[in-house]
């Protein structure tokens, strides 16, 4: 990724959104050639000198102290992961390790899934490549795929990836629209702290060829961390669910962690997570017979 370029785009973009109007300035009539605030303005309301913040725009971020992002991000009104986001940025840490083999799940986390009949659950690097899934996970969220597809180093599962570009999958989500944008605002995140991660550029190049929609959200430059929530899906067999995902986030990785999806007791999403459970069951003895 391109760090001094993001930068730039990132900051011209919260900049072009910010109104002169809701930061106390009065636009005089026909004299303005933008909607947002120019860059000596924010440079004025940040108490910053216009030529260090059109450093900043330009990607020149050394020598920036803390002070003056929080200054900025303050004038942007920018959001706690926003924040974060421009100082990921600011200051990228790069990489000192050579690229490391295909990250797997370890023993112990494929244990773990596999004793969560009730629950499906699965294990993403952070990248969002599916590393190990258990029976439950897979029938919810790609029955279409092969069990073993997360077995595959090259080529395996990408919830991001399919997200945008595999139709099953995408017609998974009955809000599409409102989960794409989170897919891109963690991703964008992501990038952000690991600029040297090539297979993240990968990732992010391959969806801005192939799909407009990520494009588009793309170049938006939304940021948000998202570890809980309600995810509402329309599954081809069960129906409608509602159900409340959890990120576990695994100690001693470079990234992975677990997310589960459970539903509230006694309601109709978690009768037909049973009737799931169910199936898998008589599907297993099916195959061992």
């Amino acid at each position: 990724m391109d760090v001094p370029s993001e930068l730039g785009e990132f900051l011209k973009s919260r900049r072009a959104a910010l109104r002169p109007e809701e930061v106390g300035l009065t636009p005089l009539p026909n004299r303005r050639r933008v909607t947002g605030l120019r860059r000596e303005e924010l440079a004025m309301l940040s108490g910053v000198s216009v030529t260090h913040y059109t450093r900043l725009e330009q990607g020149r971020a050394a020598g920036a102290s803390d002070s003056v992002l929080n200054a900025i991000a303050r004038t942007l009104r920018l959001t706690e992961d926003e924040t974060a986001h421009l100082k990921a940025l600011a200051h990228p840490v790069r990489s000192r390790t050579k690229p490391s083999r295909p990250e797997a799940a370890s023993a112990s986390v494929r244990q773990l899934l596999a004793s969560m009949r009730e629950v499906p659950a699965l294990a993403l690097d952070r990248r969002n490549d599916v590393l190990a899934w258990n029976a439950l996970g897979h029938a919810l969220l790609a029955p279409h795929l092969p069990f073993e597809a997360p077995e595959r180093s090259a080529g395996r599962p990408n919830l991001t990836r399919m997200l945008f570009l595999d139709p099953a999958y995408r017609a998974l989500y009955r809000d599409w629209p409102s989960e794409a944008v989170l897919a891109v605002a963690s991703l964008r995140q992501v990038a952000a702290r690991h600029p040297d991660d090539l297979g993240l550029s990968a990732l992010v190049g391959h969806l801005t060829i192939n799909s407009p929609d990520f494009t588009t959200h793309w170049n938006r430059h939304p940021v948000r961390t998202c570890t809980s929530g309600v995810k509402r899906l329309r599954h081809p067999v069960a129906g409608e669910l509602d159900l409340a995902f959890e990120t576990l986030t695994l100690p001693a990785t470079s990234g992975q962690r677990v997310i589960t999806y459970t539903a509230r007791p006694d309601s109709v999403s978690a009768t037909a997570l049973r009737g799931m459970e169910k199936r898998q069951e008589v599907a297993a003895r099916t195959a061992v017979q």
